[in-house]
């Protein structure tokens, strides 16, 4: 299921997916995970919204990276992997997106239900 959820303090809705998930899976306010992708990005000298960045971040928060098996690249959505995994928390790319899972629910500013997961960080204590 989809919940609609934007902790974006000016309402907005772009470039900052990265930062929304961050702040669902970590349990902060959007200003702090923005600060901390920031920091992460600055000492990596990269973007704060690479992939590389934001898994930086989740690893040193204890979350683990899982690749989406190939078995069907094109087919396998957000939704699917919702029902796949009832318990935990997750956050989920698709090569360019990331979003929040938590027990079975995508936290989102739009509904990606439908994009194509490629990757998930979760977190082992929740699963």
């Amino acid at each position: 299921m989809w919940v609609k959820w934007n902790p974006n303090p000016a309402g907005r809705n772009v470039g900052d997916c990265s930062v929304r998930a961050i702040s669902k899976a970590l349990s902060v306010d959007w200003e702090a995970a923005y600060a901390m992708l920031v920091a992460s990005a600055f000492f990596m000298a990269d973007m704060p919204s690479s992939d590389a960045v934001s898994g930086a971040v989740l690893r040193r928060h204890g979350f683990k990276r899982k690749n989406i098996p190939d078995t069907c690249p094109d087919c396998y959505t957000i939704a699917d992997f919702c029902k796949d995994n009832p318990h935990g928390v997750f956050v989920v790319g698709t090569g360019g997106h990331v979003a929040t899972v938590i027990d079975g629910d995508v936290y989102d500013s739009w509904n990606s239900l439908n994009e194509i997961a490629v990757y998930a960080w979760y977190k082992p204590d929740t699963v």
